[in-house]
């Protein structure tokens, strides 16, 4: 379900909303944030991306099914999935590297919602990533759950969910983020088996249902919130744009991050 809404009248899920949530496993709030949070986001996403990189000289490196990773402390780099590229995939956890990200985590049109999804307050922050998706050379991401990730750090799996901010406006040529509506409903459910280091990761073909898949594009500023057995994905950017975002997770307040081991207290 996709809404239309602004800075200035954006605040909880109506009962509607909230049951269209629960039923599809995401929601749609379209133009969440005015142009000029935008931008100040996209800045934050340069900020990040040069500090970033500087690290990964300093971190471990290691190969996934041919893909590079750096390990530096808590955080996990990924990097664009071309052989010997130096363009970033996904840096995760992110908040901490910008204050712009630091502020969003505690931005009520956001921690509004997420207190109505969870049914607790006050929150915690699971963790936070920034996709990159660079243009023309952004790798796709092959349809999976977030919950086979945290099942083994989380006792509370089913109340992780997560909302996605757009930096810039997403597309089918960009790699907008795709959905298979409903499959949230099924848990978790069997990783593929295809011999690949990462198999048990990406959801099998069997449950994937062509008939509900659904691409998500949505103009710069819009919001994403979906649940964390959602059946997610996104394609390659074939574009001349970049397909930045955020993903936020939530948790119940008191739960520590999951990379840190701390707890970061939402501020609300």
């Amino acid at each position: 379900m996709t809404i239309e809404s602004s800075p200035a009248d954006a605040g909880l899920f109506s009962a509607e909303q909230l049951d269209a949530y629960r039923r599809d496993g995401y929601l749609v709030r379209e133009n969440l944030l005015s142009a000029t949070e935008v931008e100040t986001l996209r800045g934050a996403s340069l900020q990040v991306d040069a500090s970033a990189t500087a690290l990964a000289q300093h971190g471990k490196t290691y190969f996934l099914d041919g893909n590079r990773f750096v390990d530096v402390g808590i955080r996990t780099l990924q990097f664009e999935h071309s052989e010997g590229s130096q363009a970033l995939r996904v840096v995760e956890p992110v908040h901490d590297l910008a204050s712009a990200f630091e502020a969003l985590v505690d931005d009520p049109r956001l921690v509004g919602p997420m207190q109505q999804i969870i049914g607790a307050a006050p929150l915690s922050l699971w963790t936070s990533k920034l996709n990159f998706k660079p243009a023309g050379i952004g790798s796709g991401f092959g349809w999976h759950q977030d919950s086979p990730y945290w099942i083994h750090d989380s006792e509370d799996v089913d109340r992780l969910p997560n909302v996605l901010v757009a930096f810039d406006e997403a597309r089918v040529d960009n790699g907008a983020l795709q959905v298979v509506r409903g499959s949230h409903t099924q848990g978790c459910l069997p990783g593929r088996a295809d011999g690949s280091q990462l198999e048990g990761f990406y959801t099998h073909d069997d449950y994937i249902d062509p008939e509900a898949c659904v691409t998500l594009c949505m103009p710069a500023g819009s919001a994403v919130f979906f649940d964390p057995h959602l059946i997610h994905g996104s394609g390659p950017n074939h574009s001349e744009d970049e397909r930045r975002a955020i993903i936020l997770t939530y948790q119940p307040g008191g739960g520590v991050l999951l990379k840190s081991k701390e707890a970061r207290l939402v501020r609300n």
